[in-house]
């Protein structure tokens, strides 16, 4: 499996793929950051983002695209900023049909690191050591988006079984025939 990590920002847009199968070691095919400059018009840096993230697919060809799920924080413009990048990176892969996967921060750490409390240092020290690194991707984003890749590739499959299993579930449920219903008569008292 193939995946491009997004860690989505306006000024800087981590993105990182890796291949793998959960289990198994797994290769990082490449990092980096879609910067965009803090000074651009917003229309501007969502373009430059949205090339970016084009020459990235165009390179990689990922078959899955793992995106940071947006939180709240106590600044809404830095929300509003991350959604926006998020959108796009969701676009752009929904466009050429790759599945999107959302991942929330702590579901990222708790899967890299065991603890959905880890800090920065201990996500990119993580990553390091199961890509077998030489060093932590620099900045913190880029080991972020590699960080969600790998994150997809763990869950993915017990993501699968479960949509499979509530799949079979819904469709047992279709094909019950329904019993007419039966009349209710008033017994006099």
């Amino acid at each position: 499996m193939r995946v491009l990590g997004v860690d989505p920002g306006l000024t800087r847009c981590g993105v990182g793929v890796v291949e793998g199968v959960a289990g198994r070691p797994l290769t990082m095919l490449g990092v980096g950051v879609v910067r965009t400059p803090a000074d651009a018009e917003l229309g501007r840096r969502l373009v430059a983002i949205e090339r970016g993230m084009e020459e990235w697919l165009d390179e990689h060809r990922p078959e899955f695209v793992a995106v940071e799920r947006v939180f709240s924080q106590h600044n809404v413009r830095t929300v509003m900023g991350t959604a926006q990048a998020s959108a796009v990176a969701m676009l752009c892969a929904s466009r050429r049909g790759i599945p999107v996967a959302l991942h929330t921060p702590s579901e990222v750490k708790a899967a890299v690191t065991g603890s959905g409390r880890a800090d920065k240092a201990q996500v990119g020290a993580m990553v390091t050591r199961l890509l077998r690194l030489d060093a932590p991707p620099k900045p913190a984003d880029a080991a972020d988006a590699l960080a969600l890749a790998i994150c997809h590739i763990w869950r993915a499959p017990a993501v699968n079984r479960l949509q499979q299993a509530h799949a079979a579930a819904a469709a047992r449920t279709a094909r019950v025939p329904r019993t007419p219903a039966v009349p209710v008569r008033k017994v006099p008292r």
